[in-house]
């Protein structure tokens, strides 16, 4: 089975602090995800970002057909990356990994996704023509939304 991966960089004017509040806040997830998606967290997004965590999810990716998603915080390194990776959902595998670092004049974020598509053959059939570009869709919106919330990097 193939393994694909996303791979994303945005640079924002705020502060490291102000960065890592936001992105280690599961609760912040629905704000920069297409309003089309109806994303909810059902459970787990209580308490601030641990190792451990499982963090599950309402989600309807695509033909509004609701999907439930379960995520476990497998690492965290305050003020650094975290990485989710899924335990129950979509993918035949979802590793998330979310770095962040100080630059002059605000901070960078880097996303690396490794995924699988399910369904063997047929799912890499519709990967290029489904999947891919769902996931870049969902990826420009969050960069957009992040811009809308903190400005643009000049």
């Amino acid at each position: 089975m193939k393994l694909y991966r996303v791979h994303k960089k945005q640079n924002l004017p705020i502060s490291i602090e102000k960065a890592w509040e936001f992105l280690s806040n599961p609760a912040n997830l629905k704000s920069i995800t297409p309003a089309y998606m109806s994303f909810d967290i059902i459970s787990g997004a209580d308490r601030p970002m641990y190792a451990g965590q499982i963090i599950q999810y309402i989600v309807t990716p695509i033909l509004g057909i609701k999907t439930k998603w379960v995520t476990e915080i497998t690492q965290v390194k305050e003020r650094h990356y975290f990485v989710d990776e899924q335990r129950f959902g979509p993918y035949a595998l979802w590793h998330h990994k979310h770095f962040i670092k100080a630059i002059d004049g605000g901070v960078e974020m880097e996303d690396i996704i490794d995924y699988k598509v399910p369904m063997g053959w047929l799912g890499q059939l519709v990967h290029p023509f489904l999947v891919k570009p769902k996931l870049e869709e969902i990826f420009a919106y969050r960069q957009k939304k992040l811009i809308e919330l903190f400005g643009d990097y000049k």
